[in-house]
């Protein structure tokens, strides 16, 4: 079976919608997928029916933001109970931190010369959680940069003018939320962070010791070695270890749904923990 335990639809920073994530997961072969849209779980009620029609399994998902030091990690929770209180209120808190970042966000942008962003990151949003990337694009459609990459490069990226230092939850806190909701806690892509790998190691041992369950040892197109590497820093931590595309927008192969390779044998796939064999 091919599990795709990690993608995200118009809800957060993706570009489809759930049933259009759903439709193309169908095409690509993945049997179970996450969506884990980033710190809301609005697409998932649409996505249990297109994934029903579709015949393919579900697993409730969501990418928190989190902090560990001075900067900012994402814990993935698969499995939660959408229900939940706990994680209903964890979303709430979330979407409060994101709209004081924009508004953060909106005003340096509007001394940097654009003093329509707010809104035009939101109207881009609509019903998404708002983020950089909807800054982003609203400075692509006005024509003040060409791509989104060169967004974050001028404007919004680190150490440049309308880069928003955030002090999001804890990992503890995080890993909380998703256990309180049933869900099991994940950290995602620890490949990403740009660390040394001591240091990469140094956020694994953290985040066991905030409760952690599993790390990505696959996040989309990687070397086989990350891959072995991650799974021996995983199984000398006993943690089990997850997979998935990232998926954000199509014609992107490196993060393209269910295209990165089957998880080895001698890693502990998650899945056994959310009560899937395969």
């Amino acid at each position: 079976m091919i599990f795709d335990l990690h993608c995200h639809t118009h809800f957060s920073d993706g570009l489809l919608s759930p049933e259009a994530v759903i439709a193309r997961a169908k095409e690509r072969g993945v049997e179970v997928l996450a969506i884990t849209d980033h710190d809301t779980i609005a697409a998932l009620e649409i996505a249990q029916k297109a994934a029903f029609d579709a015949g393919i399994t579900l697993i409730t998902g969501i990418e928190f933001s989190s902090q560990w030091g001075k900067g900012g990690v994402h814990i993935v929770g698969l499995g939660v109970n959408v229900n939940s209180a706990e994680l209903i209120a964890a979303v709430g808190s979330q979407e409060e931190a994101r709209q004081a970042r924009a508004l953060a966000i909106g005003e340096r942008l509007s001394k940097a010369g654009f003093p329509g962003a707010l809104q035009g990151a939101r109207e881009i949003a609509g019903n998404a959680a708002l983020g950089r990337p909807h800054f982003a694009q609203y400075l692509v459609t006005i024509g003040a940069v060409k791509n989104i990459n060169a967004a974050f490069k001028k404007y919004l990226g680190a150490g440049k003018p309308a880069d928003v230092k955030y002090q999001w939850p804890s990992m503890e806190q995080v890993n909380a939320w998703i256990h309180s909701a049933g869900g099991v806690a994940v950290l995602a892509h620890p490949i990403k962070y740009e660390m040394t790998r001591t240091r990469m190691c140094a956020l694994i041992d953290s985040f066991v010791s905030a409760g952690g369950d599993a790390i990505e040892v696959i996040s989309g197109l990687q070397p086989a070695a990350v891959t072995e590497d991650l799974i021996r820093i995983a199984n000398e931590r006993s943690l089990h270890a997850s997979c998935g595309s990232d998926f954000h927008f199509p014609d992107q192969p490196w993060q393209e749904l269910g295209s990165f390779g089957r998880l080895p044998a001698h890693a502990k796939p998650v899945w056994e923990l959310l009560g899937y064999n395969q």
